[in-house]
């Protein structure tokens, strides 16, 4: 199974501003229910991620005010991308190197296509192979 197999049947590519407040892009995940939305730049360009981990550990856990804060102070911009025809396995290989949680798709042809999350491999992988479901989940939850 490849990416564009995953996201062939999504209808709406969540993506903020750089410029929203950091309450306004925790409303818009909430609203939305996922986790991660692509930032964009004035000119359209994706530029970034934003994720709920971003807004706890940078804002929360530091006792900063999201609204007062713009995504830009957030996202993180050390993007890992995946084009459409990449099989999942490489892409669970991938969230594991760079020990991320999503990873953006972009397609050459039509620019981003959104995100894919560990959670959406693990839906797939755990009804395709117990196996792979397992390593996920230890990737998940790691011993302590």
């Amino acid at each position: 199974m490849r990416v564009a197999d995953l996201i062939g049947s999504r209808q709406e590519v969540y993506t903020l501003s750089e410029d929203a407040t950091v309450f306004d892009a925790a409303r818009y995940l909430r609203e939305k229910q996922v986790r991660a939305a692509g930032v964009r730049n004035g000119r359209g360009e994706v530029v970034g991620i934003v994720s709920q981990s971003d807004i706890s550990d940078k804002v929360a856990a530091e006792n900063k005010c999201p609204t007062w804060m713009r995504v830009s102070e957030i996202m993180s911009t050390n993007l890992v991308t995946v084009p459409p025809e990449m099989p999942l396995d490489e892409c669970l290989r991938l969230m594991e190197k760079h020990n991320i949680y999503h990873l953006m798709v972009i397609d050459p042809k039509a620019g981003y296509r959104g995100t894919i999350s560990v959670q959406d491999l693990l839906r797939v992988i755990a009804s395709d192979n117990k196996d792979r479901a397992d390593m996920l989940e230890a990737f998940l939850f790691p011993s302590r």
